[in-house]
């Protein structure tokens, strides 16, 4: 009953904050006011159609999944690093795993310094 009790009690507390984005959109008039301050919030326009714009979001959504990615693997790399209790197998284990996210990261940044200095140059290329 009290791991019942306690899964309860976690997804209440995690409720108010899942309802947060609504209570704080609550002063807009209609749902297309909405999906373009919410757009723009991200960093994106709703109201834009032009290619190298919808090609830039894409990666810019991409490499940001790849980085929560990293974040995770870091994560679990200390887990095992931390959970190794002198066994020199699992310490390798989680070093080898950290330095490869490291160089994961690395080749996250350059992709997107890559792709936004691509994206620019086509846009203005594009607009002329």
């Amino acid at each position: 009953m009290k791991h019942l009790w306690t899964k309860f009690a976690a997804w209440a507390s995690v409720l108010p904050i899942l309802l947060l984005p609504a209570a704080a959109m609550a002063q807009l008039s209609s749902a297309s006011d909405e999906l373009t301050s919410v757009g723009t919030a991200i960093g994106t326009d709703a109201t834009t159609n032009d290619l190298p714009a919808l090609i830039g979001n894409l990666i810019s959504v991409l490499l940001s999944v790849l980085g929560i990615i990293f974040v995770v693997l870091v994560v679990y790399a200390g887990f095992l690093y931390l959970t190794a209790a002198g066994d020199d197998e699992k310490v390798k284990k989680a070093k080898k795993l950290l330095s490869q996210s490291v160089i994961g990261l690395v080749i996250i940044i350059a992709a997107y310094a890559i792709a936004s200095y691509v994206i620019d140059a086509l846009s203005t290329a594009a607009t002329g």
